[in-house]
This record gives C-alpha cells, sequence and structure tokens, in this order.
C-alpha cells in the first residue's frame, strides 16, 4: 500500500516518466514485498526554482536531473530491507531512464492502518485486520 510523490524538474519525456516510475516500482516489488498492482504514484514536474535542493548535502554533486520520492507505506520495513530497497532504485533508475545515482533522494514514512482509505470511506486495511 505504499504511494510515492516523485518530483523533479519539468520536460522530461513520457518515455522518461514511464521508464521512472515502472523502475521505481519494481524496486518496490523486488526489495519492500510490495504487491505488483499495488501501485499508487503521484509526478510532480515542476518550474525552475520551484525545487529546491542542496547539491551536495549527504551526496552528490546534485544535478539539475535530481528526482526526489517520498514514499509513505503501511508496515514498517527493517534498515536491511530499505539499504536494499535505495541501492535497487538506483540500479534500476540508471539503467533506465538513465538517472545518475547522485540525483536520487528517497524518503520512507510510515503509518498506522487507520491511516488508509483507498476509497468509499472505508479504512479497508481495518477491516482487513
Amino acid at each position: 500500500m505504499p504511494v510515492t510523490r516523485i518530483s523533479f524538474h519539468r520536460g522530461k519525456s513520457p518515455e522518461y516518466l514511464k521508464a521512472l516510475s515502472d523502475n521505481f516500482h519494481r524496486a518496490m516489488v523486488e526489495t519492500f514485498n510490495v504487491p505488483e498492482a499495488d501501485r499508487f504514484q503521484t509526478i510532480h514536474q515542476l518550474e525552475p526554482g520551484e525545487l529546491i535542493f542542496d547539491r551536495n548535502y549527504f551526496g552528490g554533486p546534485r544535478s539539475d536531473d535530481f528526482v526526489f520520492f517520498d514514499v509513505t507505506i503501511g508496515r514498517p520495513r527493517s534498515a536491511e530491507v530499505k539499504q536494499a530497497f535505495y541501492r535497487r532504485i538506483v540500479e534500476l533508475l540508471a539503467d533506465a531512464p538513465g538517472v545518475r545515482p547522485e540525483d536520487v533522494m528517497v524518503t520512507v514514512t510510515t503509518t498506522q492502518l487507520e491511516d488508509w482509505s483507498f476509497s468509499n470511506g472505508i479504512a479497508q486495511m481495518l477491516e482487513k485486520a
């Protein structure tokens, strides 16, 4: 049940967007044990000056092709699983659409079951539990 907000500068092709989305989701499936059909992403393409980031803080140097993935998940994952996830993301994104590892930032936030309603005003995860 992850939800991911993906932010970067405007101007990428539809093929770039598809490869970015597909390979990020593939990393989630492979390392986070996310079902293939559990895919919720929002892509934010921002104008210059609307995505502000330090070029060198804890990494870099970051370029104008910087991509920020903000992931909200339900079930917590171990530090080891998260580290494998981060490594797999940069491997896959380097292959397609060609994002440099220095230009990838990921944050993961964990929520509770009651924090999710997928539709119809129902807390499906509570009823499932």
